[in-house]
């Protein structure tokens, strides 16, 4: 299944969900939000830690987010992008 799908269907879960594991602004990038994703794509969101995120938090997060939506996450930091892609992918994160 692409990703797109039930990212669109449960966005206010994934937003709950966010708000659990200590992170806020959850944002989306990648192939979902360009309309390139294909059944082997992941969903690529970006959040922001509050303080006392700790990477169980972000791993939690991770499994949770799948297990929900039935497709591959990948939950990044501003801190975790690597360097060469951290400014086109925080000018192009959209809210989710």
């Amino acid at each position: 299944m692409r990703p797109s799908i039930p990212f669109e269907q449960r966005r206010d879960d994934i937003r709950v969900i966010a708000r659990r594991f200590r992170v806020a602004n959850p944002r989306v990038f990648g192939s979902v939000l360009h309309g390139e994703d294909t059944d082997g794509s992941d969903l690529d969101l970006l959040v922001d830690p509050l303080p006392g995120t700790t990477l169980f938090d972000l791993g939690g997060l991770q499994g949770e987010l799948e297990e929900l939506l039935g497709v591959p996450v990948d939950v990044r930091t501003p801190g975790g992008l690597p360097p060469k892609f951290r400014a086109a992918v925080l000018a192009e994160a959209k809210p989710v």
